[in-house]
């Protein structure tokens, strides 16, 4: 008897590893899901009007785009700072500045 219920257990062990692995990998993609950009990059913002777009780190923003204001980068969209550049943006000069919609 002692040898038909260690299998048993053996394999509910496996199947709670198994089911914990799968929960832990959708949760983590779901975590990451609405992040601005991917894992090695970070948001930019298009000078003088709403939108934006990611660059490798190391890198600079490409012409006519600036890095986001220390403090005001967003990270998810609809965070805090997604929805205010969605209302505001840089001049030239690096001032932020209120764009109508």
């Amino acid at each position: 008897m002692r040898t038909a219920s260690r299998p048993r257990s053996l394999r509910t062990t496996a199947a709670l590893t198994v089911g914990s692995a799968v929960f832990a990998l959708l949760t983590s993609a779901c975590s990451t899901a609405d992040a601005v950009c991917s894992g090695g990059e970070y948001p930019v913002l298009y000078v003088g009007s709403t939108g934006g777009a990611c660059v490798k780190d190391g890198e600079e923003p490409p012409k006519g785009y600036a890095r986001y204001p220390e403090g005001k980068v967003p990270e998810h969209v609809d965070d805090k700072w997604w929805t205010y550049w969605n209302e505001h943006s840089l001049d030239k000069d690096g001032n932020i500045i209120e764009v109508s919609q």
